[in-house]
């Protein structure tokens, strides 16, 4: 098992791995996506050579940086708990709908907003359902000879590099609005989402999984020290293999992309809305603690800062539909 992360310390920004309290940072000119291109056989090597032969900087005297700067990140919604709960909250409709059983399903969003463990959380102008949702992102890694398109799940499983925890930060009032167009999510989603606090390879599950390719590790998240929600990752509809596999199809992935798992069950403020009728717990506000636990790959913690205060919404045009260049008036 390798703990891979990204740190600022006295000398910058550094790539590297974490073992036991101490960093080991790469060769100069190499990071992150350097081991992703690689793959995980030749990156394990790289940690035998790095760790323990070189300086070491102590972990707790460096600031944690998001692990990677994920070329693009894919989010499912794979747990059917969350999806009954929140399509409550969202829709006021109770029920999973049919075509959640079918296939995966997940979004694109926002790899230029992604933030470390430790980083201050701002309010987006115009929300006060600010949430959270906790979550395992599976990080891709490059297979000799695979070009990540079409993927089996056993072809899909081998291209898991490693697991990392995910906070997909929600504004849920504007959230609530976007989905109504039946597009989406835009605003609501793509201003923050939290990795770390480091990716841990993929060999340190191999052994975990169910029979079924799920792993049963715990997940749990508190606000302010007081337990929120707590759920098992083998709770998902799909394996991480195949969802990977899943967005593979007639498309690609490629080192660097992360899949997130979804919210698993309990795991957001929006699902207790939905299942408790009212708005308790409370949104989160301004000084708020959030820190999320996975069993096995660690922890993240934010602070929700300051509301941006800004009107950011625009009102359409109504236009009158005309299909040809109208003449100019006359005078005009």
């Amino acid at each position: 098992m390798v703990k891979i992360a990204r740190w600022n310390d006295d000398g910058g920004t550094q790539s590297g791995f974490v073992d036991g309290g101490a960093c080991f940072a790469l060769p100069q000119g190499q990071d992150v996506q350097t081991l992703l291109d690689a793959g995980l056989e030749e990156t394990l090597a790289t940690a035998r050579r790095v760790i323990g032969s070189g300086p070491a900087v102590r972990l707790a005297d460096v600031q944690l940086l998001a692990p990677l700067v994920p070329a693009t990140i894919r989010d499912f919604v794979a747990f059917e708990e969350h999806v009954e709960g929140v399509r409550k909250s969202i829709d006021g409709e109770a029920g999973v709908v049919p075509e959640w059983y079918e296939a995966p399903t997940f979004y694109f969003t926002n790899p230029h907003t992604v933030t470390g463990t430790g980083e201050v959380i701002g309010i987006p102008a115009g929300c006060t359902d600010l949430d959270f949702e906790t979550e395992v992102a599976a990080v891709v890694g490059r297979v000799p000879g695979s070009d990540g398109s079409n993927l089996t799940a056993e072809e899909a499983h081998r291209h898991i590099f490693g697991y990392t925890i995910l906070n997909d930060w929600s504004a849920r009032d504007l959230q609530r609005r976007e989905m109504k167009v039946s597009l989406g999510p835009c605003k609501g989603k793509d201003f923050a989402n939290t990795l770390g606090p480091w990716i841990v390879t993929a060999d340190e599950f191999e052994d975990r999984h169910d029979a079924g390719g799920f792993l049963p590790i715990s997940m749990a998240v508190k606000v302010n020290g007081e337990p929120i929600g707590q759920d098992l990752l083998s709770n998902m509809g799909w394996p991480f293999a195949e969802l990977v596999a899943y967005a593979s199809q007639d498309s690609m992935v490629r080192p660097g992309d992360v899949l997130g798992s979804g919210t698993c069950g309990s795991g957001c403020l929006a699902e207790l809305w939905g299942r408790n009728g009212a708005q308790t717990p409370p949104p989160l506000k301004t000084g708020d603690v959030v820190r999320m636990t996975v069993e096995g790959i660690g922890t993240i913690e934010n602070t929700v800062g300051t509301r941006r205060e800004a009107v950011t919404r625009v009102a359409a045009r109504t236009r009158p539909r005309n299909r040809t260049v109208q003449p100019a008036s006359a005078g005009s």
